[in-house]
């Protein structure tokens, strides 16, 4: 579904130095799988997957999803494939404060054709339902939770039915528990068919994966019998 291949990022930081963070890197996501990157803060997991979803651009290598080249895409095309393909559940819960509930997960069905549009509202409804939040449509962020916060940005990850879900540090402002009950919901969204790229600082959270990596000073590696 997503292939890296030997992909490197430069970024040039003055006339004179460079940083390197994402090293020649080769990986091949499959449909159905739940992809876990770990590492430290700086070690490039960010910017690999600013890379998979086409919001930088490669210094060498290349990334396909499917048979469509990252690299040859226009902006607009890149922008509609993320609109379309790609749900994100960013570090923190990014929702707009005067926006409700509803409003907030329904706000990526704007960018999308009329016909889909019309069907988010009951679609939102349906996975508000679905994940405990049937009473809190009308409310607002502030009123929430920091879990129901986390529940309603995955809602909105869905709301246009992506074939991937990327997550940068889904779980790190949460309380252990509460991290638990958001990745279980994760991994159950997971085994409905939905494909995952998760990077993260947490090593407890590579059981919940299909396949893990470690990431360190821009250089991929497989982690072993993550379950």
């Amino acid at each position: 579904m997503l292939y890296f291949q030997n992909v490197t990022k430069t970024f040039q930081l003055d006339d004179v130095n460079t940083i390197t963070p994402v090293k020649n890197v080769t990986l091949n996501i499959n449909r159905g799988e739940f992809i876990i990157i770990v590492g430290r803060s700086g070690t490039g997991k960010t910017t690999l997957l600013n890379l998979a979803a086409g919001l930088v651009k490669t210094t060498s290598g290349k990334i396909t999803l499917d048979e469509s080249d990252l690299g040859e895409m226009t902006d607009k095309q890149l922008s509609e494939l993320r609109t379309k393909r790609i749900g994100f559940v960013f570090q923190f819960p990014s929702l707009l404060p005067s926006f409700t509930v509803l409003e907030n997960i329904t706000i990526p069905g704007l960018f999308v054709m009329k016909e889909s549009r019309k069907q988010s509202h009951g679609k939102a409804i349906e996975l508000l339902n679905k994940l405990g939040l049937s009473e809190k449509t009308n409310v607002y962020p502030r009123q929430l939770s920091a879990g129901e916060q986390k529940r309603v940005v995955i809602i909105r990850s869905l709301i246009n039915n992506p074939d991937m879900i990327m997550a940068d540090e889904p779980t790190s402002d949460l309380d252990n528990k509460t991290e638990f009950e958001v990745m279980n919901l994760l991994k159950e969204l997971n085994y409905d068919g939905v494909t995952f790229l998760m990077v993260t600082h947490s090593l407890q959270l590579i059981p919940f994966a299909t396949r893990a990596f470690e990431m360190e000073d821009g250089v991929l590696n497989q982690i072993t019998n993550p379950r």
